[in-house]
């Protein structure tokens, strides 16, 4: 490996425990390939087979796992069928595949222990990002492009160019195959990679490292107008609303951020200019959001969701799963040995199974509800904790509260309750909660 190539490479600390995404494909092996070469952590590979392309398909999880096999590498590979997948929710396909991949990488990361998930996204991945979100009409979230890490996925490829992937692969001997859809037009990113980026490259033969520039720089932009916005929300807003007048002298890019912040995510720049807007107005006013309604008297701006966004009722299988579109959320359950370690990216939360009375179901907030969080050392009622916590009337209502024949035994804001609370050498059920993102 050349020098100035693992001056780019963005390696996880040494010792670490590293599951790698493989398909199979140019990008993937070579992130093996350096990954091995490295040699200084605990390397196994994950390989997920969509079920899209039939034999080909098959083929590259054989050619997988021969390889992992010839390395003595670990390989975990699960099959699905995405077609149906999304089909059946509705999703279009490339995100179908993205949101089974990604849960199948992390279910196989939490039960096997490990600390992080390589995946194989590279530069020229980062500026077709960029290019698809600039397109789309993104303000500068989008143009952030591809994050080096999120939670435990890292990208160890990402100030690496294609060309210097395949130069890595011819040099160094490493077999890869080819995935036939990549040729087809048929997908928004392979239009870009096949029409866009060329031109781009011809213009400037390093686009991608400058794509890379200005998402690192626009992160950097964006990390500091959050926490502005994060600031200002902290000391003002009292649970429901906020006060008119300091929001407006906020600066629009601030301003912007507190408004989207507080409203549903399905939120547009649109809806974020009529709240500014109302909070603008002489008299009291009123304003219908898609999942908010929002007023501004006395010189306060209200926020409150409509009250007709729920989640049914809902019992959660053990070892299973289920999801609750109107939160967002996907909640995944299991029982854990007597001092199992849990490695998790997402909120895990352990319950003495012992102590579980009934079915376990999850549903919303009701009136008047109480429990007694472990470490509190009172009983309180979820209303007078959402105040402490200063939440949203939206996130009032879609905050997911789990209950037993006996009451509630997990509020995840707020922890476990006494009486479920899971001590040393207790058999624990895991209660799992993973947030779209």
């Amino acid at each position: 490996m050349k020098p100035e190539m693992r001056k780019k490479l963005l390696l996880p600390p040494k010792g670490a425990r590293v599951l790698c995404a493989v398909s199979g494909g140019a990008d993937s092996m070579c992130l093996l390939a350096l990954l091995l070469q490295t040699g200084d952590h605990e390397l196994a590979a994950a390989h997920f087979e969509h079920g899209v392309r039939g034999e080909e398909s098959l083929r590259d999880c054989a050619f997988v796992e021969s390889f992992c096999r010839e390395k003595d590498v670990p390989c975990f590979v699960a099959h699905a069928d995405v077609p149906a997948y999304a089909a059946e929710t509705g999703l279009g396909l490339e995100e179908a595949a993205r949101r089974l991949r990604y849960a199948f990488l992390e279910k196989t990361a939490e039960e096997q222990g490990f600390d992080f998930i390589a995946t194989a996204h590279n530069a020229d991945d980062n500026a077709e990002t960029v290019l698809f979100n600039l397109a789309r009409g993104s303000g500068s979230a989008g143009l952030c492009g591809i994050p080096p890490r999120r939670g435990k996925i890292i990208r160890p490829l990402l100030g690496l160019t294609r060309a210097e992937i395949e130069e890595y692969l011819a040099a160094n001997g490493v077999p890869h195959v080819e995935d036939s859809t990549n040729e087809s037009d048929a997908y928004s990113r392979n239009r870009i990679r096949h029409g866009v980026m060329p031109v781009l490259k011809e213009l400037n033969p390093s686009f991608p490292e400058a794509a890379a520039r200005l998402s690192r720089l626009l992160r950097r932009d964006e990390e500091y107008l959050s926490e502005r916005a994060e600031a200002f929300i902290a000391e003002h807003f009292d649970g429901e609303s906020l006060p008119a007048a300091e929001l407006l002298e906020l600066h629009g890019a601030v301003s912007s951020r507190v408004v989207r912040r507080l409203l549903p995510r399905s939120a547009e720049e649109k809806h974020i200019e009529a709240v500014l807007a109302l909070c603008r107005s002489t008299e009291r006013a009123a304003l219908d959001l898609p999942g908010a309604q929002l007023r501004c008297e006395r010189g306060r701006l209200y926020f409150a969701a409509d009250e007709s966004v729920s989640f049914p009722e809902t019992e959660l299988p053990l070892g299973g799963s289920v999801t609750l579109e109107e939160s967002g959320l996907t909640i995944r359950t299991r029982l854990a040995a007597p001092g199992e370690e849990i490695h998790s990216p997402f909120k895990t939360y352990r319950l003495k199974y012992e102590s579980m009375n009934g079915k376990l179901i999850v549903a919303p907030p009701r009136p008047g509800e109480r429990y007694r969080p472990a470490g509190r050392g009172c009983t309180k009622t979820l209303k007078s904790l959402f105040a402490e916590a200063r939440a949203t009337q939206r996130e009032k209502l879609l905050t997911p509260v789990f209950r037993d024949g006996k009451g509630v035994v997990l509020v995840p804001a707020f922890g476990e309750a006494e009486r479920c609370a899971c001590g040393e050498g207790d058999a624990a059920l895991l209660i799992t909660i993973e947030e779209k993102t």
